[in-house]
């Protein structure tokens, strides 16, 4: 652009000389956007700098919807893993994820076993993964254009500080999202109750508004406390790991240029792998606890099985001993890495297209 800059110039003087007429050079530059913040144009007067438009940060609205599609194209994949999960972690039946795995489709088959409670699972990333992942992305890049703003490198972000905007995203998201997660629960167990004690939800839907109406709407938020540890705990890990591994693991060297070997593929999944690993190791005691306050059944005017996250934590300790608070680590870890690996990744990449921007 500054060679065609200066040819351009350097005609139109000629013409104005052999003319007589008009300077045209003065209006050449524009005909070119400069490169440079400072061009010096041959023939003719230009401005003397040229500032560069700043980026426009991506909205909120645009970052939620991204991640919310991003989560149901990983859902859909890893909701038979989360079904078996739950079933796990509400009953001490199963001796281990392949045989929770063959007695639920043996008893209730793919669509009623596997994968009930589909519907909430969906519901769940427009409530829960939209604002965990689109909050985080949103901050991330908020932080990134203060520094570029204050001469800083871009990604000069702490660790600690990619950890406490996981914490924020995933508790706000939680928050708004757990009636879809009591939901998902519900009609993940439900077919292992005995036939009688069955809830038989037929959709989310139903589930809810049962819920709203035979035990209030309160109820809706059971089990709150221990869901908003869990993803505050977990949504740190995933998030701010992978930022931070995907950061170090492009400036390695190891996966081409600024870790575009393959499109980046490679490189996410390596980040996102770490990162589901640590996620999982530090979520699985709250995950356990929250399944189990959200499962149990109660009635009016009966002291329900826990009556509080603490009392859970210690009653299913003493029944089953301090191991219990990692029942379900494989399947749970089997459902968070591919469901980290493509909800992150699939929000990456889909941001990419639409915005020009990276989501982490």
């Amino acid at each position: 652009p500054l060679f065609k800059t200066i040819c351009l110039s350097s005609l139109f003087t000629m013409s104005n000389n052999n003319n007589n007429s008009t300077p045209l050079a003065t209006t050449a530059p524009a005909l070119v956007e400069a490169p440079q913040s400072a061009v010096t144009v041959v023939g003719g007067t230009a401005p003397a700098t040229t500032t560069a438009a700043p980026a426009t940060k991506i909205d909120l609205p645009t970052r939620l919807v991204l991640a919310a599609l991003s989560g149901m194209g990983a859902a859909t994949v890893c909701h038979p893993l989360d079904v078996v999960r739950v079933q796990m972690q509400t009953s001490s039946s199963f001796r281990n994820s392949y045989h929770a795995a063959t007695s639920i489709y043996a008893q209730s088959g793919l669509v009623n076993g596997l994968y009930a409670g589909i519907s909430a699972a969906y519901l769940r990333q427009w409530l829960y993964g939209s604002c965990r992942i689109g909050i985080y992305s949103y901050l991330l890049e908020g932080a990134q254009q203060q520094n570029l703003a204050a001469g800083r490198k871009k990604n000069d972000i702490s660790f600690a500080t990619k950890l406490g905007m996981g914490c924020t995203s995933g508790s706000i998201g939680s928050l708004v999202g757990t009636p879809s997660e009591v939901a998902l629960v519900r009609m993940g167990a439900d077919s292992k109750l005995p036939v009688n004690e069955r809830r038989n939800y037929t959709s989310v839907v139903n589930c809810l508004t049962r819920i709203a109406k035979e035990e209030g709407v309160i109820n809706l938020w059971r089990g709150a406390a221990p869901t908003v540890a869990r993803a505050t705990v977990l949504s740190a890990c995933q998030l701010g790991v992978t930022s931070e591994a995907k950061e170090y693991l492009s400036d390695s060297g190891y996966f081409g240029v600024n870790g575009q070997w393959l499109g980046g593929y490679p490189m996410m999944f390596c980040a996102t792998t770490l990162s589901s690993f640590c996620a999982n190791l530090a979520a699985n005691p709250f995950d356990v606890i929250k399944s189990r306050m959200q499962q149990m059944k109660t009635t009016p005017g009966v002291t329900p099985p826990y009556t509080s996250m603490m009392d859970c934590f210690i009653k299913s300790i003493k029944a089953e001993g301090p191991m219990v608070l990692y029942a379900g680590f494989t399947p749970a870890f089997l459902k968070l890495a591919p469901y980290t690996i493509l909800s992150l990744t699939l929000a990456d990449k889909l941001t990419k297209a639409w915005t020009g921007k990276e989501a982490l």
